[in-house]
């Protein structure tokens, strides 16, 4: 179950079965099954009743997996990729500025592989309600399967339909609206029919070029959205390291320091320099830890264009 935690294991859930950070497997539970994988084999049956988040080890004792909860960011980790997903970076800067909570209703489209859906759920989940549509027909009877067998069904109700020629048929009902559309500036008429006017709308649209961001920003001002503001959401590493600390004695000679040790030789340092520190009485260890942007970052997702709509009198 997404939207709840269940606390041990039991037949029929959608587990995960974590092996590595880049090694994360769903399995339904089901007695009789077996998982297998590089670590050994593990029989489903042993899973049930253990607390999830147990370390298990394999029935041959060549290794073992831990067994996780299901939740929307680890579904996003292991999804089927059935088109181009959203990734926890967007989700959760798309999830702020729509103003998600429980309770609120939602319109997406598309469905796509379902990633944004899940994290959707869960956020505006006992008392909220999303429905989604997808103009792909077997995309969207596959995401209809999943959200059944993730218990999501009570939340989310999954459509087939082409919503720039069809529009989204629903009126006056949503809190929010987000569009993964290649022509997003198509549909903006129907999501802001969609949207509440007793209260301030909100609308996203995730797109990957410049010009449809900018036909889309025309459409959202010629149908009277405001406040119309893009963002672009990069993700950036950084290496953290421990390097030698010149004292003024030898900043003032000009003496290089080799910044690029070894560990060996970092260790070495280190020691060398606390016994210095003790027999001078200082306490000061010459070792000081920075950190730098790696060299390569993540490349470009997509825009992200945002709008209001105000109350109607």
């Amino acid at each position: 179950m997404f939207h709840e935690y269940r606390t041990t294991v039991a037949e029929g859930d959608q587990a995960m079965v974590y092996a590595t950070p880049e090694c994360i497997y769903p399995i339904t539970v089901t007695t009789g099954e077996v998982f297998n994988n590089k670590f050994g084999s593990f029989r489903h049956s042993e899973m049930i009743g253990l607390k999830y988040g147990s370390k298990m080890r394999s029935h041959d004792n060549r290794g073992f997996v831990y067994i996780l909860h299901a939740t929307p960011a680890l579904w996003t980790q292991v999804v089927p990729h059935r088109t181009q997903i959203l990734y926890l970076p967007d989700i959760s800067f798309i999830s702020l500025y729509l103003d998600l909570k429980p309770g609120k209703v939602v319109i997406e489209s598309g469905t796509g592989s379902g990633s944004f859906s899940h994290s959707i759920a869960r956020t505006i989940a006992p008392d909220g309600h999303l429905y989604t549509f997808e103009y792909h027909e077997q995309r969207a009877k596959v995401a209809q399967e999943e959200f059944v067998q993730h218990k999501l069904a009570d939340v989310v109700t999954a459509e087939h339909r082409d919503v720039i020629k069809n529009g989204f048929g629903k009126s006056n009902i949503a809190d929010s609206v987000f569009l993964d559309l290649p022509a997003p500036w198509d549909a903006v008429a129907a999501a802001k029919d969609a949207l509440r006017k007793d209260t301030i709308g909100r609308i996203c649209s995730f797109s990957p070029c410049i010009e449809q961001v900018q036909r889309t920003a025309l459409a959202l001002d010629e149908l009277g959205f405001s406040d119309i503001r893009m963002f672009e959401c990069l993700a950036k590493d950084y290496e953290v390291r421990t390097v030698p600390l010149p004292d003024i004695e030898t900043a003032i000679g000009g003496q290089k320091v080799n910044f690029r040790l070894s560990a060996s030789d970092r260790k070495k340092r280190r020691l060398d320099a606390q016994t210095s520190a003790v027999d001078n009485g200082s306490g000061d260890a010459k070792e000081m830890q920075v950190s730098k942007p790696v060299d390569e970052a993540r490349g470009h997702t997509s825009y992200l264009t945002f709008a209001i709509l105000a109350p109607s009198e």
